[in-house]
């Protein structure tokens, strides 16, 4: 039991991976072996990378000892920019670089307040995520505009590849997860992220510039938002202003069950990524087994 418990303690994310291969035998079972088919798993996969690079984000931010709330509502602000002014004739790749500048300084506005004034980021990012929903609806006004799909290349964000399993947008969500988990295990910056979260007062004391690193945190974790958001809309090819909804609390879930402390300094991007992929293969599962919903 002793040994069970220091492999839990060195390896958090083993719990996530054992809760995701008993969940995958049941599901298979309880939907009569429809749930590992071809077609069911491009949905999961399909799926993923929205939840996936929220979580990621946000789990960066969690290590280094904050939250953003307001990652459902950015994740909405985005798309719906983009839109609006593909809608007014702004070229595509400018209006990406745009939306995620708007993702930036959102991010930007959060560390800047919980970190000038000393207000707890749970505070803080709970009224931008007021702030960002409104300001949707209202560059909006309240309807989802017309999604120009003539001027976006949706082959490089949302095309399947070839016949297989994956749609472009798993390739974007490996290529963060990847560059995310370097840049946590292999760089200075990715222990700053850890100490900062770890040990605030001792991070300090060493010199590392600890409101520098939590504000780049806040601005990387909006700009991912962001752009998992636009990724949805491109797939849906309506730029809904609700989107997003509660997408923070499936974000908090996916990290902590991937092994994410709630008090930062302890996190890894492969087990936010369990976290994510069993968030998508419950609610999949779920639909198959004819679960009542209300349950």
């Amino acid at each position: 039991m002793k040994r069970l418990l220091k492999i839990y303690l060195e390896k958090p994310e083993l719990a996530g991976i054992i809760l995701l291969v008993v969940l995958i035998v049941l599901f298979q079972i309880r939907s009569d072996g429809v749930f590992l088919s071809l077609q069911n798993l491009r949905g999961v996969l399909g799926l993923l990378p929205e939840v996936g690079m929220v979580a990621i984000g946000f789990t960066i931010l969690m290590i280094c000892g904050e939250f953003d709330l307001s990652v459902g509502s950015v994740f909405a602000l985005m798309p719906m920019s983009v839109a609006l002014m593909l809608n007014a004739d702004v070229p595509f790749w400018a209006a990406m670089f745009l939306g995620l500048l708007i993702c930036a300084i959102v991010g930007f506005i959060n560390g800047f307040i919980t970190l000038k004034f000393l207000i707890p980021s749970f505070i803080t990012t709970l009224g931008m995520l007021f702030m960002a929903r409104s300001l949707t609806v209202v560059i909006s006004g309240g309807f989802p505009p017309l999604l120009a799909v003539d001027k976006i290349p949706m082959w490089l964000f949302t095309g399947f590849i070839g016949d297989g399993l994956f749609r472009a947008s798993f390739v974007w969500f490996v290529a963060i997860a990847v560059l995310a988990s370097i840049l946590l295990t292999m760089t200075n910056f990715g222990n700053w992220i850890k100490s900062t979260g770890g040990f605030l007062e001792a991070a300090t004391s060493m010199g590392i510039p600890v409101n520098g690193v939590k504000l780049a945190c806040f601005i990387l974790c909006a700009m991912l938002a962001g752009f998992a958001g636009t990724i949805q809309v491109f797939r849906l090819q309506s730029p809904l202003p609700s989107i997003g909804e509660s997408l923070e609390l499936q974000a908090v879930a996916a990290a902590v069950i991937g092994g994410v402390a709630l008090t930062g300094g302890v996190g890894t991007v492969c087990g936010v990524t369990i976290g994510a992929l069993l968030i998508r293969i419950i609610d999949n599962g779920r639909v198959l087994s004819r679960i009542d919903a209300n349950w």
